[in-house]
């Protein structure tokens, strides 16, 4: 479970990643995505709620993504950990279907990934203060 739920936050970050890079239809993105992939109905639900509620709520995701990654204006931090954040933020103060805990490490190991050498240590302090503001 763990493994395949991690597979769908990589499919969720990569339609999010796309859909902040150019101006594609989120719908034509993520069947695209989870056409190539092999994801039990339960993970292709998960990717699709996932990133559109990110896209939902991308203005206060962002906000708070500015509030605790202050030395980066929002537009300079990389895509990928732009959206690495974004994910994980909605997942600790808006889902609550997994622990703050589990929705940082799994951010923690996409910046592994797919991010720089400073992403990882970046998507944890980020993440660690916005672990602060959820209510669990």
């Amino acid at each position: 479970m763990i493994r395949s739920r991690r597979k769908a936050r990589a499919i969720a970050l990569q339609a999010l990643y796309e859909l902040d890079s150019g101006k594609h239809d989120s719908a034509e993105v993520i069947n695209r995505l989870l056409m190539e992939e092999d994801l039990s109905e339960e993970n292709r639900a998960f990717v699709r709620e996932m990133v559109t509620n990110v896209l939902a709520h991308k203005e206060e995701l962002d906000r708070h993504i500015r509030q605790f990654a202050t030395a980066f204006p929002i537009e300079q931090i990389p895509v990928i950990d732009r959206n690495i954040l974004r994910l994980a933020i909605f997942e600790i103060l808006f889902d609550n279907k997994v622990s703050v805990k589990i929705a940082i490490n799994e951010a923690v190991e996409l910046a592994k990934k797919f991010g720089g050498d400073k992403s990882p240590r970046f998507v944890n302090g980020v993440l660690g203060s916005v672990s602060t503001l959820a209510k669990r």
